[in-house]
């Protein structure tokens, strides 16, 4: 079945509206006018000050909108989205990321709508749902009717489609699989769980896991990527470091499986570039963890959009608003 797209729900008398999206991460923070198709055409990018304070992460984010305003296009801008790492509060228009110490329910939406540049409706998405509907729209999800979408990269993310449909929740946060517990008697997460799969699979803990156990980072490149090169060499530290990724993510998404019953799983984020590496053992440890007869056979697929999935999701989440 073909997904539902955004421009269904654009106002007829603009065949092409435009909107504004930003994309706030642990590491960056995109923005972009995105239009009806999915098109971006014009984007920027930052470093995010994930450890500053408040006032200065709220500059950085304004400081792309104020770029974006620059464009000679803003003026056809009808409609902005948001989507940011959580947890979120898309009722409340409040962020709380756990990667972000310094914006416990920062008021953001407030905080973007009363910046002189932006006079249409703001609205606020998580950064995981900002990816389902991405990848629903014009990705790897399109044509299931349930699936979980993933981010796996500085963090652990997710958002789910049940039914032909992006789920959300009530607060924005449906499908937050980076903070399911795995390992219950694992190390404290930032969160305030344990053993939870973002301290397991993401980029940064498989590094730190391969660096913990002997591997040496070439040329003092100790990154997540770096270790998959390593894997693909033959490097059983760095193949350890990336099947214990695998399978917490294994056992996340067939307990996903159960409870909401899903098709596929669609992965995107940096650490999904290593393909292979860690497809290949999520795939085998799915075979153990995925037992029940309705959790088996899950598709697994690489997401189509890449680092632009988070920016088309929070413009598919504007285009919703108008």
């Amino acid at each position: 079945m073909a997904a539902t797209t955004p421009p269904a729900h654009t106002p007829a008398d603009s065949a092409k509206p435009l909107v504004a999206a930003v994309d706030i991460g642990g590491t960056k923070i995109a923005a972009a006018l995105v239009d009806s198709s999915g098109a971006l055409v014009a984007r920027t990018r930052r470093p995010t000050p994930a450890r500053s304070d408040a006032k200065a992460m709220a500059a950085a984010v304004l400081g792309a909108v104020e770029e974006l305003a620059a464009d000679g296009r803003w003026s056809e801008v009808v409609a902005l989205g948001i989507g940011s790492a959580g947890p979120v509060d898309t009722v409340a228009g409040t962020v709380s990321p756990v990667n972000i110490p310094s914006w416990r329910e920062f008021p953001l939406v407030r905080t973007v709508r009363e910046h002189p540049a932006v006079d249409v409706p703001v609205t606020l998405i998580g950064d995981g749902v900002a990816i389902a509907e991405a990848e629903y729209w014009q990705g790897a999800a399109a044509g299931y009717r349930s699936v979980l979408c993933m981010v796996v990269s500085t963090g652990v993310g997710g958002g789910l489609v049940l039914d032909g449909r992006v789920h959300g929740g009530l607060t924005g946060n449906a499908g937050h699989i980076g903070h399911i517990s795995v390992q219950i008697d694992g190390e404290d997460c930032p969160c305030g769980g344990r053993g939870c799969v973002e301290g397991l699979a993401s980029g940064t803990a498989i590094a730190r896991y391969a660096l913990a156990h002997g591997w040496r980072a070439p040329g003092g490149d100790a990154s997540a990527a770096a270790v998959a090169e390593a894997a693909r060499q033959g490097d059983p530290v760095a193949v350890a470091a990336y099947d214990r990724a695998a399978r917490a993510l294994a056992a996340a998404i067939a307990g996903t499986a159960a409870l909401v019953e899903i098709e596929a799983v669609v992965i995107g984020g940096g650490v999904a570039q290593a393909g292979p590496v860690l497809l290949d053992p999520l795939a085998h440890h799915l075979t153990t963890y995925a037992a029940l007869p309705f959790t088996r056979g899950l598709h697994i697929h690489q997401a189509h959009l890449g680092p632009d999935a988070g920016l088309v999701g929070a413009a598919a989440a504007a285009l919703r608003s108008i």
